[in-house]
């Protein structure tokens, strides 16, 4: 077994080159080898600034590298089931950014070529790494709250530019697709299963067509969750306004900083049980920065290096994906969706 794990990651987008290809340079466990980009230029001056040994014109140049064991999928959302199948196919294990698909067949389908080809593939979600997350699942676990009744969450920031993925409909722009991947994901993760069925409603740019304002309840059968997602709402800074909060049949718990955490930031649980009053904690769960992008490609690279470490299957995404078409058709039609089992 080698010592690391080579990485090549297809694509400089802006995730890729700030966020997870720092990442991988700082993770014990990761090498980064290699970088495909379809402009050249750029290839180059991202390899230089980030010493990358390799630099290929095409992606299918960097999959046909075989010393790389490992591919990072940063394209756009319409790009990633592709890219992904490709990838296994050519024997790559896969960490995919979010949304993994643009919908519930197609995931299907990535498991079908997932277990055909024997690679491991994720989907990316950087928060899930967080020992913050840990520590939810913990206290949740250990009845801190008595059982979950309910789950609220919010995502918010302001995307104008006509040119960001965010905002263009073909491409699998809107809320919902960026912000909402995130907490439909979360909820999931609370409750531990996906949703029974859901209802949405949807406010769309009159220019993009995206959803820029989505709003729905998720029915869990003796449990429900709330979210909103807005891609012009919030602030305009670099991290966008975040919320989660979870309601127990004894206490709560409420997370300030629960999502993308585009830079290292402290974040803190929150605790109210029986002792507490109000929105005073009783108990706070204080956590200083960490990279969580750099604790995502150290975890998938170790668990490819055969350590007992966490993983997380795209049947995930399946849930996710199959919530998200169901809100979809709830914002067309008006009424509550059941997801199929």
């Amino acid at each position: 077994m080698p010592n690391t794990i080579r990485w090549g990651v297809l694509g400089a987008a802006a995730i890729a080159t700030e966020r997870t290809m720092p990442a991988l340079n700082l993770a014990p466990s990761a090498t980064l080898l290699a970088l495909a980009s379809r402009d050249a230029a750029k290839g180059e001056a991202v390899a230089q600034a980030l010493n990358i040994p390799r630099v290929y014109n095409s992606y299918d140049a960097l999959l046909a590298d075989p010393e790389i064991d490992a591919v990072y999928v940063p394209l756009p959302n319409q790009l990633h089931f592709d890219w992904s199948v490709r990838a296994l196919e050519a024997g790559k294990h896969v960490l995919c950014e979010k949304p993994l698909c643009l919908t519930a067949a197609q995931v299907q389908q990535l498991c079908a070529v997932r277990d055909r080809t024997g690679k491991h593939i994720e989907e990316g979600f950087g928060f899930r790494n967080h020992p913050q997350w840990t520590k939810l699942q913990e206290l949740i676990n250990g009845n801190a709250i008595g059982p979950v009744r309910a789950v609220h969450a919010t995502m918010a920031k302001q995307f104008y530019n006509p040119a960001d993925v965010r905002n263009q409909l073909d491409a699998g722009g809107g809320a919902l697709y960026d912000m909402g991947s995130y907490t439909i994901s979360a909820c999931n993760l609370v409750f531990q299963r996906p949703p029974e069925r859901v209802v949405a409603t949807l406010d769309r740019d009159p220019v993009f067509g995206t959803d820029r304002l989505s709003s729905a309840l998720l029915d869990y059968g003796d449990s429900h969750a709330a979210i909103t997602v807005a891609t012009q709402a919030g602030p305009n800074g670099w991290g966008s306004h975040q919320q989660l909060s979870v309601l127990g049949g004894t206490g709560w718990l409420r997370c300030d900083f629960p999502f993308a955490q585009a830079r290292p930031s402290a974040c803190e649980i929150a605790l109210g049980d029986t002792s507490s009053v109000g929105y005073q904690p009783s108990q706070r769960f204080h956590f200083e920065p960490v990279n969580q992008y750099q604790l995502q490609v150290e975890r998938f690279s170790r668990l490819l290096l055969g350590d007992p470490v966490a993983s997380w299957p795209i049947e995930d995404a399946l849930g996710t994906l199959r919530t998200l078409e169901a809100l979809f058709a709830s914002a067309r039609t008006g009424c509550w969706q059941t997801l199929p089992k």
